[in-house]
């Protein structure tokens, strides 16, 4: 069995002991720079992947903010602001209509609308 089998820690070392914040953080910016990621690469980025990932596949902004744990809406908007392909997404849907496509028609109300 693996050293850490009975542990209550989520990352362990080979040894079977938890590996310290600044070993995570030395792991994670390896791992950046093996990746080739331009920017500096530490642990709270994988955060931030996470609620963008949630945003994109169109995950409800306060059901991102309670999984990410955050007490303030404030914070979880950032994930959620407009990116050109989710904005494209947007008119691409079915349930949206196309201002162009509708010229002089009534526009739909919010409550036929759910994005």
């Amino acid at each position: 069995t693996f050293k850490g089998a009975e542990s209550n820690w989520l990352f362990l070392s080979r040894s079977g002991r938890p590996l310290t914040r600044q070993r995570i953080y030395q792991i994670i910016k390896q791992l950046g720079k093996l990746a080739n990621i331009s920017v500096h690469s530490h642990p709270h980025m994988l955060r931030h992947a996470c609620g963008f990932s949630l945003a994109d596949r169109g995950a409800d902004t306060r059901l991102i903010q309670d999984y990410l744990g955050h007490s303030n809406i404030r914070h979880t908007v950032r994930y959620t602001a407009s990116n050109s392909g989710r904005f494209q997404g947007v008119w691409k849907s079915p349930k949206i209509r196309q201002p162009v496509a509708h010229f002089g028609q009534k526009c739909p109300s919010f409550d036929d609308i759910s994005v």
